[in-house]
């Protein structure tokens, strides 16, 4: 049965397989998409290009017409590179973010101490205007957009207030799923001064304290549901979603494929 025929849903993940480390996030990531396709629906993929993914063995190839658009970060001029390649076996496309500042080495978002990478807030930044700019570009007009974890939770924000009015966006739903608790720490606390600086003025005291659960908290406020997409999920996420009043589809019902697009489809109508 195709659910989802003709509806169009953006993935955006900071981690795949195969072209990372099975981890929960990254297998999840992939499984998602691969129902979706499954019941009818048409995907792409976004995550960034890191350096430890193997371009070679994975095929990824630059696509021309999309690069080369600088993205302007806290008054940086820093060129996007787009890369593509096909997940093997499946009807899957998957866009990589790149940049050579940003994405070159080999970590992904924690050191080798499994502290923060200094400047995760302007990656996050990049890797959120680099694809929704592509996206534009391509002029495909997604009915629903799926974020994976916390490094995509300025895409909500974003989408809510600086392309709220861009006909790509006009009548995509936000469905983030969350994970558990990843890292400890915060962000750079400048986060917010480099956010307005690209215009979205409102009140951001909300991650004065970028630390995962704040971060988290402002993922969930802008999307338009949340799905628990691990059964280890922290109870400050759980109160948010609970402060935000957000429909959200349980861990177990998220491994059951036909109430996963049910909720996924009932977004869109």
């Amino acid at each position: 049965m195709k659910l989802l025929k003709d509806k169009k849903i953006l993935v955006i993940s900071s981690e795949v397989v195969p072209y990372l480390p099975q981890t929960e996030k990254a297998v999840n990531s992939f499984f998602t998409s691969k129902k979706i396709n499954d019941f009818g629906g048409m995907t792409r993929i976004f995550m960034p290009k890191y350096g430890i993914i193997n371009e070679r063995r994975h095929q990824l190839h630059e696509v021309i017409r999309l690069s080369g658009m600088n993205m302007i970060i806290n008054d940086l001029y820093l060129p996007l590179i787009i890369k593509v390649a096909s997940i093997p076996k499946e009807r899957m496309q998957v866009y990589f973010i790149d940049n050579e500042e940003y994405f070159k080495r080999k970590d992904l978002l924690l050191n080798k101490d499994g502290k923060l990478l200094k400047d995760n807030d302007e990656r996050m930044i990049f890797f959120t205007k680099g694809v929704i700019e592509t996206v534009k570009k391509l002029n495909w007009m997604p009915d629903i957009i799926n974020i994976h974890g916390w490094f995509g939770c300025l895409f909500p924000l974003y989408l809510n207030k600086l392309f709220v009015d861009d006909p790509v966006f006009d009548n995509s739903k936000i469905v983030s799923s969350v994970y558990a608790k990843s890292f400890s720490g915060s962000l750079s606390k400048k986060i917010v001064e480099k956010i307005q600086f690209d215009g979205i003025l409102d009140d951001l005291s909300i991650i004065d304290d970028p630390s995962f659960e704040s971060m988290t908290d402002l993922m969930i406020k802008f999307s338009d549901s949340i799905i628990l997409s691990s059964d280890k999920i922290d109870q400050s996420t759980l109160n948010s979603i609970k402060v935000h009043s957000k429909h959200t589809l349980s861990y177990n019902d998220s491994l059951n494929d036909e109430k996963l697009i049910k909720f996924l489809l009932k977004n869109n109508v």
